[in-house]
């Protein structure tokens, strides 16, 4: 090989090495600038309370911002479909929850798929339901308010973020094995409001936002939708204690958009992990009802996938419809 022949050589290669390095040295400095987290709900739910939770201790960690964005509309399809057109460069990222799976089956003409435009970064928080009733309700424990709906088919309400969402599955699951009809009503913003005037009289709702006003009176706590009882709860029953089989338990994540960097989802998920390792988080998310959700980026993508096939067949043998 001549001279010349292996100085074009060595000249490509530094130019090969180089053109990749602005790639390596934005992994390396990420983040270097704040971080927005789109949640597609209204701010003062479960997703936006876990979110504001880990973001905060993300700031303080990362020594970057992490801004929560609140995003609501259509099902936390408009959300969603925010970060799957964002750049993939790890500055914007999507709560993403139950809703996600479940909007995979309800909705057939959708500009996106979750599964494939969503990359999972971390698990975030578990939670259980609980289902809820204004007190004005007279039905003191869950086989009395299952008699009062059977003797009242059609006339109670109960409040969701919106048909077909965790907290409206949820209920039509139980109408479906308790033998019920309770009729959704879909919220835009937050429900708890109606729900504590009586505008509606029952909910599905995140223990992690309802804690405090059942703690308060401000509702009456009728069973936990998990498999067991909750240990911020422990007086109240489970569904399944009186519904054989009953359970509804709902869960938050992160996720990116398809195609941000590996090493940087790695980064995201090794800061989000450690946030949700601290026992101050920790027993913060317990106070509430709730659990860390810790997973690599891998194990999350498995839950997410197994979870849109599970709640796919519910949808489908019961027979929900998004409006």
């Amino acid at each position: 090989m001549n001279s010349a022949r292996r100085r074009f050589l060595r000249l490509a290669s530094t130019a090969t090495a180089l053109s990749a390095l602005p790639g390596i040295v934005a992994a390396q400095a990420y983040p270097a600038r704040p971080v927005r987290i789109v949640v597609p709900y209204p701010a003062g739910i479960a997703p936006d309370i876990a979110t504001r939770l880990v973001a905060q201790s993300l700031s303080q960690n990362v020594g970057q911002q992490f801004i929560v964005d609140n995003r609501p509309g259509g099902a936390a399809n408009i959300g969603t479909e925010l970060v799957v057109h964002a750049a993939p460069d790890g500055y914007t990222l999507l709560t993403a929850t139950m809703t996600n799976v479940l909007n995979m089956s309800l909705y057939s003409h959708l500009d996106f798929n979750f599964i494939r435009d969503i990359a999972p970064v971390s698990g975030l928080v578990r939670l259980p339901l609980v289902l809820v009733v204004n007190p004005s309700v007279p039905a003191k424990t869950l086989p009395e308010f299952i008699a009062y709906a059977k003797a009242n088919p059609g006339k109670i309400n109960f409040a969701s973020v919106g048909s077909g969402a965790a907290t409206d599955v949820a209920g039509e699951l139980f109408n479906m094995m308790a033998g019920v009809h309770l009729v959704n009503v879909p919220y835009r913003s937050n429900y708890l409001p109606d729900l504590m005037s009586g505008q509606v009289q029952a909910s599905f709702t995140p223990v992690l936002q309802s804690l405090g006003f059942i703690k308060a009176g401000k509702l009456r706590a009728l069973a936990v939708t998990d498999a067991t009882r909750s240990k911020v709860l422990p007086d109240i029953p489970a569904v399944g204690e009186f519904v054989a089989g009953y359970v509804a338990v709902v869960w938050d994540g992160i996720g990116a958009p398809a195609k941000t960097p590996p090493d940087i989802i790695g980064k995201l998920n090794t800061a989000i992990n450690t946030v949700l390792a601290d026992s101050a988080v920790k027993a913060r998310f317990a106070a509430l009802g709730s659990e860390p959700m810790v997973m690599t980026p891998a194990a999350f993508g498995k839950f997410e996938a197994a979870e849109a096939e599970k709640w796919g067949k519910v949808i489908k043998t019961v027979g929900i419809k998004a409006q």
